[in-house]
């Protein structure tokens, strides 16, 4: 499985919203009318999670941490 990453606006269509696909991610992924293709739905509430991963900084080693998670283990 690939997976493209684009950013689209959602437009009125009919009763319902529709994004375009741009010519460059469909030739890329090989996309054709009545095949399948799965959308992975980001909003905003969202992206400001995914940039939160590996925000973190902790002063202690890693190895040390690992040490005291494995303490109390080998009673």
């Amino acid at each position: 499985m690939t997976m493209a990453d684009f950013e689209a606006t959602p437009r009125k269509w009919g009763n319902s919203l529709g994004i375009i696909i741009p010519q460059e991610v469909v030739e890329q992924e090989g996309l054709v009318l009545g095949k399948k293709v799965r959308f992975i739905v980001v909003n905003e509430s969202m992206e400001r999670i995914k940039n939160a991963f590996g925000s973190l900084h902790i002063d202690t080693p890693t190895e040390q941490i690992m040490r005291e998670i494995d303490e109390g283990w080998d009673d």
